[in-house]
């Protein structure tokens, strides 16, 4: 995707450049051509006005360039470690994730969720919005919420905040909170 961007950005700077070139050096040969007696008629300053318009455009285009791609390598750098931060964190958590997941399967078992209520109850539980479900079971909307209304009826909560309370209430709690509610 980058590098067709990348290739995208060249053509335009390319045909940019080609266009500036071609009215600047058609102005000049204008102006060669037309053999001036002097340099105050309208023609001529007319010629010499779209002469530094095509260099001011050159450079404002130029410089504009730099100023992007100096945007878009600090973006990638920036998404690049972003994307490290994620895999290291990933690497952290692997085996609590994997246990978190095995614990949220057994609750399910508890609660007697058939796999449909299943596959819905964990993506109600990921923030997922019954439409966005809907759309990735290839189901309708309709029957998403009649798996999640079953659900949180066979689990004996209320409503999505409790469900999603159930199982994250504990991970989310600050720094010194879990040390004071011990004691």
């Amino acid at each position: 995707m980058s590098e067709e961007v990348d290739l995208g950005e060249r053509h335009v700077r390319r045909v940019a450049s080609i266009i500036l070139v071609a009215i600047g050096t058609g102005g000049v040969v204008d102006i060669i051509l037309d053999q001036p007696d002097t340099i105050l008629s309208f023609h001529i300053l007319f010629e010499l006005f779209l002469l530094a318009f095509a260099l001011s455009a050159a450079a404002y285009l130029s410089f504009g360039w730099r100023r992007a791609g100096a945007r878009l390598t600090a973006t990638q750098v920036e998404l690049e470690e972003q994307a490290r931060q994620h895999k290291a964190w990933r690497a952290r958590t692997e085996q609590l994730l994997a246990g978190l997941g095995v614990e949220i399967d057994r609750q399910f078992e508890v609660w007697r969720l058939t796999p449909s209520e299943r596959d819905t109850a964990l993506l109600v539980l990921k923030g997922l919005g019954y439409k966005e479900i809907a759309t990735l079971q290839g189901k309708s909307e309709r029957t998403v919420r009649q798996h999640a209304l079953a659900s949180f009826a066979k689990s004996g909560l209320s409503g999505r905040a409790e469900f999603a309370a159930f199982f994250l209430e504990d991970l989310l709690l600050p720094r010194g909170v879990e040390e004071r509610s011990t004691a």
